[in-house]
């Protein structure tokens, strides 16, 4: 009689998680919390880990059209490129830093809210973190949050990372 235990059972494939980073502190202890406390912690961590960076195309930057704006948009958007290369660069140094070389960083165009969510579906993320800004209810209304936003449309467990208030 076979044994029902003899067949090797496949290694589970890793779960994704998902990091939205920005040019913030908030973005940045939000990554370093999560590799201190989900990713490099065990020697065989259980999630493949996915930062993006979501890039504001250079009309949302700019704002109104007006005037010479045609003139602006090539300044705006090596701006915009220099800062995706600095953060996304900074990323990749905290993830070599704790011995995490398998990273895979993005940067996609578009609303931060929607980037993040899209990339959730786009990688079958178990888990998105974020990190919190901590506005208020005022300014969180009239500049939405996104990691409000995420907690209610990503399909994914959403961990919001709160950056401890300093003592003064």
């Amino acid at each position: 009689m076979a044994s029902c235990c003899a067949k090797k059972v496949p290694e589970r494939e890793k779960q994704v998680l998902v990091v939205g980073v920005d040019d913030s502190e908030y973005s940045t202890y939000a990554l370093e919390w999560t590799l201190d406390h989900l990713i490099t912690p065990s020697p065989t961590p259980i999630f493949k880990l996915v930062i993006v960076f979501a890039k504001p195309s250079v009309t949302s930057a700019v704002g109104i059209i007006g005037p010479g704006a045609p003139e602006v948009f090539p300044m705006v958007e090596a701006d915009i490129k220099r800062t995706a290369a600095r953060v996304t660069e900074q990323a990749k140094q905290l993830c070599i830093n704790k011995s995490v070389n398998d990273a895979i960083v993005e940067v996609v165009e578009g609303d931060p809210r929607n980037v993040l969510c899209e990339a959730v579906e786009k990688h079958h993320a178990s888990v998105l973190v974020v990190g919190s800004h901590g506005y208020g209810a005022i300014k969180r209304a009239v500049l939405g949050s996104v990691s409000d936003y995420c907690a209610h449309h990503a399909h994914c467990t959403v961990m919001i990372v709160k950056k401890p208030k300093t003592k003064h």
